[in-house]
């Protein structure tokens, strides 16, 4: 059970509802991760990989087992909302917290924008009658709204819908499977292996697009605040729904890469229309089973996938508001539904910016989503780094197994990962990081140096801006 003192020891109070169980947490993160999300961008791994997209998301699986590993050995040292924010600030220091915070902002802020917009695009072309810019007001509003009730409401919502998108994945496997049995397809491991295509830096390269559908799983560390038995269930949650989600995201790519039509003109043109997968589906079922896959895709990123980003945004910013570091109204929590209200206004309003901007551009999904994975990599890269200085270096641990080759090979896999992505990516990546660097020096120029209660004696200020909000 969690001990109410936990954050009051940092500086805080507990404001936040605690109510989500295991189930609630891993429905969360199955819906964050979107079970058929490898569906959107299946060709762009497929083209990416050299054809050995099932390769691709087995490795990003691998890679972020680590990842997941070091996430909960920082959860239970410091149990609140803010996740790679709090582990690196408390973990190695507040200026690095904010620097990892900023980076990580960037994938959060960014996702929902990405979801609505993919999802819109995607409604507008079954549904040409309704505009692009009808499809994102609509999925914004009935999010905020949901978000807006309580977390309560938002587990429902996304339990009901995570149904939905199961049958639709059971669906494709059986019709799939069935299609392939029947010599439809061309069954073979090509999409684990091809000695043809294979280098180590085009599955790298290939990763760092699969990861997209693998973010989410970090989000459950946001509900750190609102999950009952805490920290250790917030462990065994972001594991369990890592592993699953890989299983099932193997399972359907695999499927798929037997079933494209011509694979040479896929990996030779790549797949503009992101419509590869839907043909695959196509060829297994009809044109009923593409329209299936893709409304439900469309559907699953407009609605639950978007709300629980809308979630894990608005408790970044909430944590880091609450530090000062980002304006205070942020900071602000419902009395009535215990949720940051301002924190998740605010970014139903981004996101709905965003995303009409994003479709004015012909480039739109495919620079956000670089934008998104290269933050979220660089995050996750600073994230082994804090559970190496805090328990090895600071703590004196002896775990080395748990507190250095853990961390240190998660660490490695990534870096090789970051180093072989999208060259726009990392350029429009560090420009972020770089303008980061900026607002941190104005931060320190202004006297409003990053401070995180429970590394010093709060402030008397301090204390009283906490008990305020």
């Amino acid at each position: 059970m969690f001990d109410q003192d936990e954050l009051t020891r940092y500086g805080y109070r507990q404001e936040l509802s605690r109510q989500l169980r295991f189930r609630d947490l891993l429905a969360y993160g199955l819906v964050y991760m979107v079970p058929i999300a490898p569906m959107a961008i299946f060709g762009s791994v497929y083209a990416g990989s050299g054809g050995m997209v099932a390769l691709a998301y087995a490795i990003g699986v691998v890679a972020l087992v680590f990842t997941a590993f070091s996430y909960a050995q920082m959860v239970k040292a410091f149990p609140m909302s803010g996740s790679v924010y709090n582990y690196a600030g408390r973990g190695i220091s507040p200026p690095v917290g904010f620097l990892a915070g900023w980076v990580i902002l960037l994938d959060y802020v960014l996702v929902p924008g990405l979801l609505y917009l993919v999802a819109s695009v995607a409604m507008h072309a079954t549904v040409p009658a309704v505009p692009v810019w009808a499809w994102l007001l609509g999925f914004v509003a009935v999010n905020t709204i949901v978000n807006s009730v309580g977390i309560r409401m938002t587990a429902v919502v996304t339990r009901v819908m995570l149904v939905g998108e199961l049958i639709v994945l059971a669906v494709f496997l059986a019709v799939a499977g069935w299609a392939i049995a029947s010599g439809r397809g061309r069954f073979g491991w090509e999409a684990f292996y091809n000695s043809d295509t294979f280098t180590w830096s085009v599955v790298a390269g290939a990763v760092s697009i699969a990861v997209l559908s693998f973010l989410g799983f970090d989000g459950i560390s946001m509900l750190a605040e609102e999950a009952k038995g805490g920290a250790r269930q917030i462990g065994r949650a972001m594991a369990a729904v890592l592993i699953l989600a890989g299983v099932l995201f193997i399972a359907q790519t695999w499927l798929a890469a037997m079933l494209v039509p011509n694979p040479s003109g896929l990996l030779a043109d790549g797949d503009p229309n992101g419509t590869a997968f839907y043909d695959a589906a196509q060829a297994a079922g009809g044109g009923w089973l593409a329209t299936l896959c893709a409304v439900a895709t469309a559907v699953a990123w407009g609605l639950p996938n978007s709300m629980v980003a809308q979630v894990a945004t608005s408790r970044l910013l909430y944590a880091m508001a609450r530090d000062r570091q980002l304006p205070a109204f942020l900071a602000k929590v419902s009395i009535r539904r215990s949720v940051p209200i301002n924190a998740t206004l605010l970014t139903g309003a981004a996101s709905l910016a965003l995303g009409l901007y994003m479709a004015t551009r012909a480039d739109g999904i495919t620079l956000l989503s670089s934008l998104i994975n290269f933050g979220a990599m660089v995050a996750f890269l600073v994230l082994h780094v804090s559970v190496v200085v805090h328990h090895l270096t600071r703590g004196r641990s002896r775990n080395w197994w748990a507190h250095l080759v853990m961390p240190a090979v998660g660490f490695a896999i990534l870096a090789y990962v970051v180093v072989n992505a999208n060259i726009a990516a990392q350029r429009l990546g560090l420009a972020w990081l770089a303008l980061g660097v900026i607002v941190l020096a104005g931060l320190y120029l202004s006297g409003r140096r990053p401070v995180l209660s429970g590394l010093a004696p709060v402030q008397p200020q301090q204390r009283r801006d906490v008990e305020r909000v």
